[in-house]
């Protein structure tokens, strides 16, 4: 892992990333400075970056030079540390020539420059900066302040009055980390869209709990139960395998998880003490104020159909009446999407969630967040969190189910399996025995990998069978943030952040393998797949 460089440098160090695995995107002076920090092997990240790279400044003993090369623009430059020595080994050097670099006179340091004649790919024409955003929630807010922040102007529909009115309407979402064996690609999301959000929310004027920051929430901290034995000794065994530092995640056995939570435990816990909780809302209109005059907001009108006109996109409502234009359009309205002819053929389904509000005066309350089946959260404004369900919507339209999340049917028998888990995690003495049937629903947008759509479009209609990602036909300036589940809150920031990057054509805040895995056109791809393996 690196080390703190210039620790004296107090701007730095109050950013510098926990030192987790992957790749860190840090913000200076207002944004005009990006650092990408890279945790990890060389041999195993250089490879994994997106990005056209100038200069390098390399340990020569350790610098992957074919991995380096793919990243070359002509005539990049590159060079050793003084004092670095390794250069001078004929291995090295042979290497080096190898991946396309050559050596520019007896300088010391080392000095070399690429002059490969292997083809670059041409670097993309600068975008044309106007955007239309649907959805006002986490996905789409996020958006607008990320486009807005690279300078772009922006018009944002919502259909209802005001932000965050479905599934970014929960008075207070969970804000955690994931944690696994193998370190797989929704850990790996997770771990970077969680740390990228705390670092963004407080750019955005920092989180306090009484709404004196822009964020309304608290990083109290979040304790995962273990669901029994077998899952406490995997818990054990995935803190030690990893040695996370202990300001990221921190193994607790029974007796000092039951100390945290007040009530009795039988195994363990995973304590993430910078996790906590957050009201949705709050995040939403935090980043929709930083967008400033670059945003126009059309609240109370819901897109309906998108229309290619010449280099731009119309974007019409109900009654075929122009709501906006512009020359990309980005669908970051949840279920909605499911209504448009150009986002409905994607994958993507419903899953109703219940929230349970009990009143703090009759239900004692953990100090911090607690999951195990279910999630609890201390109380905000006198209210406290549990839930929530997971429920299959009935097959409707999505026309109906919006309906029905607009309208909050809350169900007794939901109600009851969220106090049931809250009445197993806490003791029924905690929990109060019939109170009166009170929450919220939302209906989480989701994807059948359980992993969110960020990028292009593919076109659903083209021709051919393609292979690979790449060649997969896109709608030209139409993009995707879907699919977000339960994990929008901290998702979005990164997934906004990635999108823009493709756009802009700007090094991938994401390791390219992670990149691909959110590709919309993952599914039209295996559904090719599929068709071609079956065909006789």
């Amino acid at each position: 892992m690196a080390t703190l460089p210039a620790a004296r440098d107090a701007v730095l160090a109050a950013v510098w990333p926990v030192a987790v695995p992957g790749l860190h995107r840090i913000e200076l002076d207002g944004g005009r400075t990006i650092l990408d920090i890279a945790l990890g092997e060389p041999d195993t990240l250089v490879p994994e970056l997106d990005a056209r790279v100038d200069e390098f400044i390399v340990p020569a003993a350790a610098a992957p030079l074919r991995a380096l090369s793919r990243l070359a623009v002509p005539g990049a430059r590159l060079r050793t540390a003084p004092g670095d020595e390794a250069w001078r080994d004929e291995n090295w050097q042979r290497g080096l020539r190898a991946a396309g670099f050559s050596r520019e006179g007896e300088t010391t340091p080392f000095e070399a420059r690429y002059t490969s004649r292997k083809p670059q790919p041409p670097r993309p024409a600068p975008p044309v900066r106007s955007a239309v955003v649907i959805g006002a929630g986490v996905a789409g807010a996020a958006a607008c302040e990320r486009l807005c922040a690279h300078g772009w102007h922006v018009t944002l529909i919502e259909r209802h009055d005001t932000p965050a009115q479905e599934a970014s309407g929960n008075r207070a979402g969970i804000f955690m980390p994931l944690l696994s064996r193998d370190d797989n690609i929704p850990t790996r999301l997770t771990r970077a869209a969680y740390l990228y959000a705390l670092r963004r929310w407080q750019a955005l004027g920092g989180m306090a709990d009484d709404g004196g920051a822009p964020v309304r929430g608290r990083q109290c901290g979040v304790l995962q139960l273990a669901r029994d034995a077998e899952h406490a000794a995997l818990q054990r065994e995935v803190a030690r395998a990893w040695a996370y530092p202990p300001d990221y995640v921190r193994w607790l056995d029974e007796n000092q998880a039951s100390a945290l939570l007040g009530s009795a435990t039988p195994h363990g816990a995973w304590l993430f003490p910078q996790g906590g909780w957050a009201n949705p809302a709050s995040v939403c209109r935090a980043m929709l104020a930083a967008c400033g005059a670059r945003l126009a907001r059309i609240f109370h009108a819901e897109a309906l159909s998108l229309e290619r006109a010449g280099e731009r996109w119309l974007v019409r409502g109900g009654d075929g009446a122009l709501l906006a234009e512009g020359a990309h359009v980005i669908v970051a309205n949840g279920a909605g999407a499911l209504q448009l002819p150009q986002t409905a053929p994607l994958p993507l389904y419903t899953m109703r969630g219940q929230v349970t509000h009990l009143a703090a005066e009759a239900f004692a309350a953990p100090p911090l967040v607690v999951c195990r089946e279910a999630y609890m959260t201390p109380a905000m404004d006198g209210i406290a969190s549990v839930g929530a369900t997971y429920e299959k919507t009935a097959e409707k339209t999505a026309e109906q189910e919006a309906e029905r999340a607009a309208e909050h049917p809350l169900r007794p028998a939901s109600q009851a399996e969220n106090l049931a888990r809250a009445r197993d995690i806490l003791g029924a003495a905690r929990v109060p025995a019939d109170p009166p049937l009170a929450g919220r629903v939302g209906l989480r947008c989701m994807a059948p990998d359980r992993l969110p759509l960020v990028g292009a479009l593919p076109d659903h209609g083209a021709p051919g069978a393609p292979e690979r990602l790449r060649d997969v036909a896109r709608h030209p300036g139409l993009h995707a943030l879907l699919g977000y589940a339960s994990r929008g809150l901290i998702w979005a920031p990164l997934a906004a952040e990635l999108l823009v990057c493709q756009l802009e054509g700007l090094p991938s805040p994401v390791e390219a393998t992670l990149a691909a895995a959110l590709d919309p056109g993952r599914f039209l791809l295996k559904s090719r797949r599929k068709t071609v393996a079956s065909a006789p």
